[in-house]
């Protein structure tokens, strides 16, 4: 499937150059800050990056294209449709744009790199050299996935040369469908993450809050094990749960409401080691239906670098490695979570940080980024790794917070 990227990546000439790349995402630049920009950011301290968004809707105007920088060599292309347009023409006016953009800059012999199988409604009559789909979530189990989510997806399968799988489950899931697929976790910038073992001054909007404070940061969805959080806020009302993220796709109202129970909205990717560092345990309350099936949370190391004791309910992804190498407490229910929970309120043994330390140590965006070149270059020749990934692990980019 990759033979047509020969001769044409790059230039050995230009070793320190990547191609453009083109990203569709579903996800905006400016919402949370997670895997596609970390990503983005790694390509883009080498080669153009334009990260192609959702469309937003307005009253005014006719069909337009934002263009904003997004830092470290991305640029950010936000589509701009009047109200009122068929599902039909969404897709040709983003066809329109998208084809436009590039023709007038110019960008051809570029990557295609893919969040979501459904920007080929409007991508899939460009050539690009190499096709990527990085897969960092079962996005057909998602509340509100359109219909033709699989269908599309299929069709991406048929048109990528390489397919990177965001976590174990969703790599044993898509490795039967595409010949060409690689296990790439999401990584973490240790670093950054690490403050959070330090003395932090508490952000102002948690001083208030008593401890012990048990804290959660992430997107709050169908994700979020609801009942689970309102039985351990009735179970232990002297503890003092936090919950940071915006609330998606679920009502505020059907959230627990309780005196200990904190919602502090979304936070700033760099102010996250502040809250960490005043937290006693970290937990990833999630619930167990479609939507959680593949996830691979990107917080389970996120917390462990912060060197907070982390609980869990049983998700896949979590349970192996992060459970059965005891860097994780595992808990079905609620009472085995309040368990697990006192149990992390003692101080946390030398032995544990170790093990912490081991698993962590080599783990960094940097050397996942390299991995997935390492396996595009080999769609054809001429992307020297060695002489492009010169940056520094583990540096803090961007300003939303990793939800």
């Amino acid at each position: 499937m990759c033979s047509h990227l020969t001769g044409k990546m790059r230039d050995e000439s230009q070793a320190a150059k990547l191609p453009p790349l083109v990203c569709f995402c579903h996800l905006r630049w400016n919402f949370v800050y997670q895997r596609p920009q970390h990503l983005m950011t790694q390509w883009g301290e080498s080669g153009p990056v334009y990260f192609f968004e959702e469309p937003v809707f307005s009253n005014v105007g006719g069909t337009t294209l934002a263009v904003t920088e997004g830092g470290r060599g991305v640029r950010v292309l936000t589509p701009t449709l009047p109200h009122g347009l068929t599902e039909q023409e969404i897709v040709e006016a983003q066809r329109s744009l998208v084809g436009d953009y590039l023709k007038i800059e110019g960008i051809s012999n570029f990557v295609a790199w893919y969040y979501t199988p459904m920007a080929l409604r409007f991508s899939s009559h460009l050539k690009p050299i190499v096709t990527v789909y990085d897969c960092m979530d079962e996005l057909s189990a998602f509340q509100g996935a359109p219909p033709e989510m699989l269908k599309q997806e299929q069709h991406l399968f048929e048109l990528a040369d390489v397919v990177f799988a965001g976590g174990k489950s969703l790599y044993e899931s898509k490795r039967r469908q595409h010949a060409n697929v690689h296990l790439f976790p999401s990584s973490i910038d240790k670093a950054h993450f690490a403050r959070g073992r330090q003395p932090l001054s508490n952000p102002p909007d948690q001083q208030s809050i008593a401890q012990p404070r048990i804290g959660f940061y992430g997107v709050l969805d169908e994700r979020l094990d609801i009942e689970l959080m309102q039985q351990l806020a009735a179970l232990r009302p002297d503890w003092h749960f936090v919950l940071l993220g915006p609330v998606v796709k679920i009502r505020q109202e059907d959230l627990p409401h309780a005196p200990n129970l904190h919602y502090l909205g979304s936070k700033s990717y760099a102010d996250l080691p502040q809250y960490l560092a005043n937290w006693d345990v970290a937990i990833l309350p999630f619930a167990r239906n479609a939507a959680t099936r593949f996830i691979s949370p990107t917080k389970t190391p996120e917390y462990l670098a912060a060197g907070k004791p982390v609980i869990s309910t049983p998700i896949q992804d979590v349970v192996q490695p992060y459970g059965e190498m005891g860097l994780v407490r595992i808990a079905e229910n609620s009472e085995q979570f309040v368990e697990a929970i006192a149990a992390s309120l003692q101080p946390i043994e030398p032995a544990h940080d170790r093990r912490v330390n081991a698993f962590l140590a080599e783990m960094s965006w940097n050397k996942t980024f390299s991995g997935m070149l390492k396996e595009i270059n080999k769609c054809g020749p001429g992307v020297a790794v060695s002489s492009v990934l010169t940056g520094p692990p583990g540096t803090i980019r961007g300003n939303v917070a990793n939800v």
